[in-house]
């Protein structure tokens, strides 16, 4: 019975331990169920916007961030961003309306918890908020300047009074609708021929083409907005609406990409092609008569053979006369020359001892004779000469004018701040080498350039005493012989001598043909033909080594030069010069003239005569 009641007992004993075991099971799974339920039920909550009905104890009063609200702040956020590119009004309008929606939204608020909101100025005045975006607020309700005054500020303290003079000399564009088509017909083919290849938008592709067509006909005819029709303005918000739907559809931009650098290659090569083609007309404009000199040219030779009432033997005698001043001028511009006679004369104390020589070509020999037949300019007695007549028979020479060379070296001065310095230095051509055979009469003679422009009296150069010196010359002293040794070569140059130029010189006949010049010169000349180099360069090395030590320097004074290439000369050397030079490509009769220098020149042209009219020279 003790065994069996001790079994009994070990057994019942066993539920007395196992039910607060299960409860306690029980209890785990109901927690976790629980846990459960409420991790569904928490994120509802927040998606049905259910938690803005819950309150924090802490304040009174407090601006709610609701749905709507934090939208508007994302707008505002927006507009800070982009205000510049909005218009004006867009701001203070969505200030407008937030206002009255905060004031709604809060008045309803007060109603649902019995409390007054608070005046506007505590809103704004308010120093913190659980809402970060809360002071974005308070700017976009103040008042702002201005994108400009701030642009206009900023740029004035970066760049001083420019900015004000900028303002002040403000220049309209004239194309700047052409630029703003030119960079939409860029991007239309930028992306034409991806969208080609989409058959789904077969229909906008086409619409994009026939753009680009009505775009591209219309700048072929436009540089400037006045040229562009009319309607250019609906062509251009056309294109733009177009690239927009462009845009929106997805292309591969590796074929964009690939378009933009074809087009930007094939732009490159076009400027390249301009500027080489500039580049080509530019050296054309300044190698060949203008079509109006030419004119010119043509209707004094006609009329020379229509008229013969001219006396062309008045003043033989003064043409042989050594006791006269006489002027040498190569030329085959019948303006040109004459503007040379004619500044001449002007500034001459007395015009009745001047002879002036005109040394031309038999293209414009007529014209030349006929022209100062038809001119007088006061005493002074002008001789037309035909060089390719007048030479001998058997060794004939075509009328050559003074050589100009284009020369780029480093400043002498200072060679080690490696500037580069252009200048043009004009020396005698083949033809000046004639003059003691071809006034062979004569003692001294003055040769001019028919570029060169006459402001004074020149009767001094007469009373300059040469000594045993052939050529009276203005030395270039900026440029050193030793600077022009890939020009001439090293061998027979004094290295630290200074250039020469022709423009103005004094000519010493009598030691010329002492000293046999001439025949040196075509020595020189055979002898550097066999030799390597230009035919420009062996020439100008002769001309250099004939005058080796025979040249006498003329004051500095007596020329500005550079007239023809330099626009930084100054105005007080130009106005007090006896002689100005328009040595360099831009000559004053061209329309590449510089033109702040064209004045000097063309004051002394004969505007009266109706030739000039027929031929629009005076335009």
């Amino acid at each position: 019975m003790k065994s069996g009641g001790g079994g009994g007992g070990g057994m019942g004993a066993l539920p007395s331990y196992g039910v607060p075991a299960k409860r306690r099971w029980k209890g785990l799974v109901v927690a976790v169920l629980g846990l459960v339920i409420l991790s569904m039920l928490v994120p509802l909550v927040f998606l049905l916007g259910l938690h803005n009905g819950f309150h924090s104890s802490g304040y009174i009063y407090e601006q709610k961030s609701t749905p709507s609200e934090g939208q508007s702040n994302h707008v505002e956020d927006l507009i800070t961003k982009f205000e510049p590119t909005l218009p004006k009004d867009a701001l203070k309008k969505y200030a407008r309306e937030g206002k009255n929606d905060s004031n709604n939204k809060a008045g309803k608020d007060d109603k649902q918890r019995g409390s007054k909101a608070p005046p506007k100025g505590v809103l704004q005045s308010r120093p913190t908020s659980n809402n970060p975006r809360s002071g974005q607020v308070e700017q976009v309700n103040r008042p702002k300047t201005s994108t400009a005054d701030e642009g206009g500020k900023s740029c004035e303290l970066t760049f001083g009074s420019y900015c004000l003079w900028q303002q002040e000399h403000r220049q309209e564009m004239k194309d700047a609708l052409v630029k703003k088509l030119k960079d939409q017909l860029f991007v239309a083919r930028a992306y034409y021929p991806s969208l080609a290849k989409l058959p789904a938008n077969d229909k906008l592709s086409r619409q994009l083409k026939q753009n680009i067509q009505e775009m591209e006909h219309m700048l072929s005819e436009s540089t400037t907005d006045a040229d562009l029709p009319p309607a250019a303005g609906s062509y251009s918000k056309k294109m733009e609406n177009t690239i927009t739907k462009v845009k929106s559809i997805p292309v591969v931009c590796d074929n964009v990409d690939k378009k933009l650098r074809q087009i930007f290659d094939l732009t490159e090569d076009e400027a390249n092609f301009h500027m080489k083609q500039s580049a080509f007309l530019y050296k054309l404009n300044v190698q060949t008569m203008p079509k109006s000199h030419h004119c010119l040219s043509l209707k004094l030779t006609v009329e020379y053979f229509k008229s013969s009432h001219y006396d062309e033997k008045a003043d033989e005698e003064k043409f042989i006369d050594s006791s006269l001043h006489h002027y040498v001028i190569f030329s085959n511009n019948v303006l040109a020359a004459s503007v040379v006679i004619n500044s001449t004369v002007f500034h001459a104390k007395e015009s009745s001892n001047q002879v002036f020589h005109v040394l031309t070509d038999g293209e414009n020999y007529y014209a030349m004779k006929l022209w100062f037949l038809r001119n007088h300019y006061k005493e002074a007695a002008v001789q037309v000469l035909n060089v390719e007549l007048d030479i001998q028979k058997e060794n004939p020479l075509l009328l050559s004018l003074p050589e100009e060379f284009r020369v780029s070296i480093l400043s002498y001065d200072n060679p080690s701040t490696n500037q580069i310095r252009t200048e043009f230095l004009s020396i005698f051509s083949d033809s000046h080498y004639l003059l003691p055979d071809l006034f062979s009469n004569l003692n001294k003679v003055v040769v001019l350039d028919d570029d060169v422009v006459i402001q004074q009296d020149l009767s001094a150069l007469w009373n300059t005493d040469l000594g045993d010196k052939v050529n009276g010359a203005v030395q270039f002293c900026s440029v050193k012989l030793g600077q022009l040794k890939s020009y001439l070569g090293e061998k027979g140059l004094s290295q630290n001598s200074c250039a020469w130029m022709s423009g103005l010189n004094i000519i010493d006949l009598v030691r010329w043909r002492e000293l046999g010049l001439t025949q040196t010169y075509r020595k020189l000349i055979k002898e550097f033909t066999m030799q390597e180099g230009s035919v420009e360069g062996i020439a100008w090395r002769a001309s250099l080594l004939t005058f080796e030590n025979e040249i006498y320097p003329l004051n500095e004074s007596w020329v500005v030069s550079g007239l023809g290439h330099d626009y930084k000369i100054d105005t007080q050397p130009i106005k007090t010069a006896s002689v100005l030079h328009y040595n360099g490509k831009m000559k004053p009769w061209l329309d590449l003239g510089i033109p702040q220098y064209k004045s000097y020149w063309k004051k002394f042209l004969n505007k009266e005569d109706q030739l000039l009219s027929d031929c629009n020279v005076n335009s």
